[in-house]
């Protein structure tokens, strides 16, 4: 089976490149070989052009901007230890403080720490085994609901 990576499909081209096939020629016989898996007609023309120009690596290069990896355990215990500390603190706040992203901040908050906000507080989305068991108490008991209720 052909490996159809890019990285592979960006080895092919510049090999094709470099024995003085044109673009075009190029995708023809990707397409043949790849078929649905060939890399975009724009592509190869993009990376035809850019070993023309003198590039011999075909990986991409980094690119700008914040790395991904900010949501890891320390940020997470960071975040946790924010929120403890202050349940009405808002999600700008804690971006602020540990220099990550908003959006970060929620996806932690949210899907990691299992939090919710609450009247304006944040509180853990899912009851402890206490909190299950007084809450059932209520429910089963007529009296303890009618203390509960008053």
């Amino acid at each position: 089976m052909m490996d159809s990576s890019r990285s592979a499909q960006r080895a092919v081209i510049q090999f094709l490149r470099s024995e003085e096939e044109n673009a075009s020629q190029i995708y023809r016989r990707m397409k043949e070989v790849y078929g649905e898996q060939c890399l975009a007609r724009c592509i190869i023309f993009l990376w035809c052009q850019r070993y023309e120009a003198g590039r011999v690596n075909i990986k991409d290069w980094a690119r700008p901007g914040q790395a991904h990896v900010v949501t890891n355990s320390v940020t997470i215990s960071a975040v946790d230890k924010l929120i403890r500390q202050n349940r009405r603190i808002s999600t700008h706040e804690i971006a602020v403080e540990l220099l990550i992203s908003k959006g970060t901040v929620h996806h932690i908050i949210h899907k990691r720490l299992g939090y919710d906000k609450d009247c304006a507080q944040w509180v853990p989305n899912h009851m402890s085994e206490n909190q299950k068991t007084a809450r059932m108490g209520v429910c089963q008991d007529p009296s303890a609901t009618q203390e509960f209720l008053h």
